[in-house]
């Protein structure tokens, strides 16, 4: 049954830049525009900044540069530098990429505030009014309210295209038979002797499907990370009391734009990661005496929908480490399509991709500025995961650092478009942008004043 339904809302934001989604993308756009003297209203869901890394405990950032130069710098670097400075000794010594969640979580509170961005967590994007191709206003559902936010540049950071889907753009989404790949229930562990852990060995995992301990026989295990390392005793003994996030096992044929799929999957997941406690405990040394303390409260979503914008990088632009006239950054992620399906040919192609699609120390693509602006939408952007790409190079940005870098980009183009008066961000100022990147130090090697 169907039904009609309105109400009268209230338009309680009216700024320059909205900006949905406080993952690293949302938190580099809305600090970025915020820095640059425009007044900025972030929603976040959850009840903290941070997507992948604080929501889902993805363990590590991946990533930041290309083994020669740091590409993430402006708010790649500044996060990285903070997280240097602040995180607990053990981290600092042991753990340089490995992300301690409750300091990242400070930091990006302290960034996104003494930035002077408005921000309400618990808050989604459920609608977007969109007049001749111009969005007028979004529509939020927050703990307690709904209500509309105006802006004259909204930026979509939500890593599943929800504002550009609501606002009508066109989207793209999975492979030639709509699947995307497999998600992931992250979690922290404890008790682990890291003194003792070795390089992860083929063999024990196939002795384990030996043994039927897995439900499902997923030869793709990316494994565990150590968030707080080695200790010792006393007697100068080490401790098996070293924490670890864990990116094990997959849950396969998960929709992240369905509640209900997502529901499913989480709970798949909670169930997966006790047959994962069994094989790390009795299968590999070291984590003889690990306990899964918790595990993600959503799952790790890799793909999801990728917004049609003005340019679609493609894998030749990974293969000619591309550069373009309106460049915003350089990226050098390897490629890394997780199957998303749980078979042998699956996980070939994964490997033989992988392996293949990755670069040498030194090499890495440019960024363009088109892929940012979605098509259509006269004053509509994006960052993040939901850029537009084609599935290969959505795999290699998708990380971390690479919402860093597309993440200010958006952001400060969001205020060159303001300053100019305007909203259409296919008219922007591109070499005004580049000028401003480089101003807070993005590495932009082929800008020219």
């Amino acid at each position: 049954m169907d039904i009609t339904y309105s109400k009268q809302l209230s338009v309680r934001y009216d700024v320059d830049v909205f900006v949905a989604g406080g993952g690293p993308a949302g938190i580099a756009a809305a600090v970025s525009a915020a820095r640059q003297g425009r007044s900025v209203f972030l929603a976040e869901s959850f009840s903290a900044f941070g997507g992948a890394a604080v929501t889902m405990l993805v363990p590590a950032f991946m990533t930041f540069g290309d083994g020669e130069r740091f590409l993430a710098e402006g708010i790649g670097r500044e996060v990285y530098d903070k997280i240097g400075a602040e995180a607990f000794p053990r981290y600092r010594k042991y753990c340089p990429m490995s992300i301690p969640v409750e300091t990242l979580k400070r930091i990006y509170d302290d960034m996104v505030t003494e930035a002077g961005v408005q921000y309400l967590f618990h808050t989604n994007v459920i609608d977007a009014v969109t007049e001749n191709g111009l969005i007028e206003y979004v529509i939020c559902a927050a703990k307690g309210s709904v209500f509309a936010v105006k802006a004259k540049v909204y930026i979509d950071c939500t890593g599943d295209g929800d504002l550009a889907y609501y606002a009508g753009a066109e989207c793209e989404y999975g492979d030639e038979n709509g699947r995307t790949m497999a998600t992931t229930l992250c979690g922290i562990w404890t008790d682990i002797d890291w003194s003792r852990v070795k390089k992860p060995d083929g063999r024990r995992l196939d002795d384990a499907f030996a043994d039927r301990i897995f439900t499902n026989e997923d030869r793709h295990l990316p494994g565990m990370w150590p968030l707080m390392a080695e200790t010792k005793d006393e007697n100068g003994v080490s401790c098996p009391n070293g924490l670890g996030g864990s990116n094990a096992g997959h849950v396969y044929d998960v929709d992240a734009r369905d509640a209900a799929s997502l529901t499913a999957g989480i709970v798949k997941g909670r169930r997966q990661l006790l047959e994962y406690r069994r094989y790390y405990r009795e299968y590999l040394d070291g984590y003889e005496n690990a306990e899964l303390v918790y595990s993600a409260s959503y799952l790790g979503i890799r793909e999801s929908r990728r917004i049609v914008c003005d340019y679609t990088m493609v894998i030749d632009d990974f293969r000619r480490q591309a550069v373009f006239e309106d460049e915003i950054g350089r990226y050098s992620y390897n490629i890394d399509i997780h199957s998303p399906t749980n078979d042998k040919a699956g996980y070939e192609t994964f490997i033989r991709d992988h392996t293949s699609l990755r670069y040498k120390r030194g090499e890495n693509y440019g960024i363009s500025y088109r892929a940012l602006a979605v098509a259509g939408i006269e004053n509509l952007l994006t960052a993040g995961r939901c850029i537009g790409t084609d599935r290969y190079m959505q795999s290699s940005v998708r990380v971390m650092p690479g919402c860093y870098i597309t993440g200010q980009a958006a952001g400060i183009a969001a205020a060159v478009v303001c300053d100019a008066h305007g909203t259409n961000i296919h008219e922007a100022d591109v070499h005004e942008i580049q000028k401003r990147l480089v101003g807070i130090g993005a590495y932009l090697p082929n800008y020219r004043e």
